[in-house]
């Protein structure tokens, strides 16, 4: 129907016309109360607010000179992360002389991606930084994103 038709309607009624989807061909508007209408949106806004999951980076940190149990109680807690949906930023650091081997840092690094296997992502490669090489990872499984409930509006 036409505009001037859908105004007049709204106006009978004592309600608004709110255009729902202007970019449909032809644009999409309904007959509402806006208070309620605007009411009822904040509402769902703050619902899909409280469900969603905040997603935070959480970090663990090496020293180069890590022993082989230290190093796997540390890779248990990066995995309880990963699980958790986090990403986890992976930080090696370099104390006194161990700077002359950074090499030792890069290999610590790859065998750490090693050991997760194909279990994780490399978001960001190794990179050194001052006394530190660090680099993120995530998991390479994909959680499913828990849909928004629609709203259902009354006329």
């Amino acid at each position: 129907m036409s505009r001037r038709e859908a105004l007049q309607i709204a106006e009978d009624r004592g309600l608004d016309l709110v255009e729902i989807s202007p970019e449909a061909k032809p644009p999409v508007a309904k007959v509402v109360d806006w208070g309620k209408f605007s009411y009822q949106r904040t509402k769902q806004m703050q619902r899909n607010k409280k469900n969603a999951k905040t997603l935070e980076v959480k970090q663990m940190r090496f020293g180069l000179k890590i022993g082989e149990h230290d190093l796997q109680v540390k890779l248990g807690k990066v995995t309880d992360f990963l699980e958790a949906g986090h990403k986890v930023k992976l930080t090696v650091v370099y104390r006194g002389r161990e700077l002359a081997h950074r090499d030792l840092g890069f290999k610590l690094a790859e065998k750490i991606v090693a050991d997760f296997g194909d279990k994780v992502i490399v978001d960001q490669q190794p990179q050194f930084a001052g006394k530190q090489l660090n680099l993120i990872i995530r998991s390479s499984h994909t959680h499913a994103s828990h849909q928004p409930d629609t709203t259902i509006i009354d006329k």
